[in-house]
């Protein structure tokens, strides 16, 4: 990590804030037709294009 640049550091950043779970209060607004959604991503099974 310490080779990453400042940009790359920022996106990996942004992309770690965005990697959430749905808020509780939308499951429960929606009467759970929204679980999950689609930008959810495992650390292990798909890599982000961080350039």
């Amino acid at each position: 990590m310490s080779h990453n640049t400042k940009g790359q550091k920022m996106r990996l950043a942004k992309a770690h804030r965005q990697n959430h779970r749905v808020p509780v209060w939308a499951i429960v607004k929606t009467n759970r037709k929204v679980v999950g959604h689609p930008k959810r991503r495992h650390w292990r099974r798909s890599s982000l294009k961080v350039k």
